[in-house]
């Protein structure tokens, strides 16, 4: 890449984009407690585009926080609640037959928001899972031949139970891998737990007026495309994505008889996509080595498949992503 085109943001879009994360960052503060992880991956699926998964046990403010986000920045909010017994029509929509005019209507679905919840993913059907597919990859849907689409804005946050509960079902890789991000939540500590009752009793959770327009996220998304990322931050990135998908030659025999099945290439993609987006909320207009480390759980956890033996020797993802990340060597 030559030196001319290095050059792209100015100062005015690097200073106007600081200022719009700097009241992002302090409106979720301000609704919710802890949780830094878990707003630092919305913030950077709402400046990439792209979808995220969050994994928790329930009521741990992960359908608040998607609310949060939607408000803060003026978005048009839906929430789909998954049963086993939903059907790919209640997300997309159907066709009614209009009776008094005598012709077909399109009813559009939930889906067709800048911000779409779908809480316990994992407790649909895999058919309903797989309506998904098209809207969250192509942006559109079609609806008796008719395509519908979809929001310039449009972001999934899907929730979803850790897979040992009952009543939930497996994600196909196919569905996975539409996830740009996964991340993971834990309790929150006694002093944030009890800083959260605090603010109930305040009522400080109670609506506010949105202090950011879908425009700015928009500006948002245009100015992290032109984040400078060299080549061999580039190459640093495929590296990491061809160890996964040969861990038999990266890591030792005892680590890489878990790995049944690597990433695709929708990683690599996702770890330059977030990558600019963590360095501009970093305050940055180039990508560094440490933006990838920081997203390595991120974007490799649910692109890395283990078997059952992992699981029976207590071998979590995270330990193999651990061991690709030290094995490959830093730019």
């Amino acid at each position: 890449m030559s030196t001319e085109e290095n050059v792209k943001i100015t100062q005015e879009e690097l200073n106007n984009s600081s200022e719009i994360i700097r009241k992002l960052w302090n409106y979720y503060g301000n609704k919710i407690v802890g949780q830094k992880s878990l707003g630092l991956s919305l913030i950077i699926s709402v400046i990439a585009n792209g979808h995220i998964l969050l994994e928790s046990v329930p009521g741990l403010a992960k359908t608040t926080a998607a609310k949060v986000i939607t408000d803060a920045v003026s978005g048009k909010f839906s929430r789909i609640q998954c049963t086993p017994d939903l059907l790919p029509s209640d997300i997309i929509g159907t066709q009614t037959f209009n009776y008094a005019q005598n012709s077909f209507e399109t009813k559009l679905g939930p889906v067709y928001a800048n911000f779409v919840l779908l809480d316990e993913i994992n407790r649909s059907s895999a058919k309903t899972q797989s309506a998904m597919l098209e809207a969250m990859q192509e942006h559109q849907t079609s609806i008796g031949g008719t395509i519908y689409k979809m929001p310039e804005v449009f972001i999934v946050i899907a929730t979803q139970n850790p897979i040992e509960q009952e009543g939930t079902y497996l994600l196909s890789e196919a569905q996975l891998d539409r996830f740009l991000i996964k991340e993971k939540i834990d309790y929150p500590s006694i002093d944030e737990e009890l800083e959260v009752l605090n603010r109930i009793e305040n009522d400080a959770f109670s609506k506010n007026e949105p202090i950011l327009q879908l425009s700015d996220v928009t500006f948002l998304q245009k100015v992290a495309k032109k984040v400078y990322i060299d080549n061999s931050i580039k190459r640093y990135i495929v590296e990491i994505i061809n160890a996964t998908r040969n861990t038999d030659k990266i890591l030792p025999k005892e680590l890489a008889k878990y790995v049944t099945m690597g990433s695709s290439s929708r990683g690599a993609i996702a770890f330059m996509e977030c990558s600019k987006a963590l360095a501009l909320i970093r305050g940055r207009a180039y990508v560094i080595p440490e933006d990838v480390k920081s997203l390595c759980y991120n974007i490799l956890r649910h692109r890395i498949e283990l078997n059952y033996a992992a699981v029976a020797d207590n071998i979590s993802v995270e330990i193999i992503i651990d061991a690709i990340m030290g094995a490959i060597k830093t730019p």
